[in-house]
């Protein structure tokens, strides 16, 4: 089994609505996300997924987040946009990628909303 991962960030701001605690006022983070993919078969060039179509795919997702107030965002109609679902929201668009295949698939989405704080998102 081979595991890769990319990495690719964007800057914006959100608040924590009902959050008893600075959360809950406006703020900002330069999020980082890890896009995680898991198979057994490399392609012919012996490559599970290469890096920068992968990368290209997260960038394309994370582009309708970046430097945007995360609150006002339709995706985050009816949630909080924290780092849970974030990763969550990210994992399910990147999933239903075209680069996967039966033996190829998203393991799991990292979001670091700080250098220290990270969440993990897998199905």
């Amino acid at each position: 089994m081979y595991e890769i991962s990319v990495r690719a960030a964007f800057e914006a701001a959100h608040f924590i609505n009902g959050y008893n605690g600075k959360c809950s006022r406006l703020h900002g983070h330069n999020w980082t996300v890890e896009a995680v993919v898991c198979g057994e078969n490399l392609d012919k060039l012996g490559m599970l997924v290469d890096f920068k179509i992968l990368k290209a795919e997260l960038k394309k997702i994370l582009d309708e987040f970046d430097h945007r107030f995360l609150n006002e965002l339709e995706t985050f109609a009816a949630e909080n946009p924290t780092a849970e679902n974030l990763a969550r929201n990210i994992f399910r668009k990147l999933s239903t990628s075209e680069i996967f295949s039966a033996s190829t698939k998203l393991f799991a989405v990292k979001v670091h909303e700080s250098p220290n704080s990270c969440v993990t998102y897998y199905e």
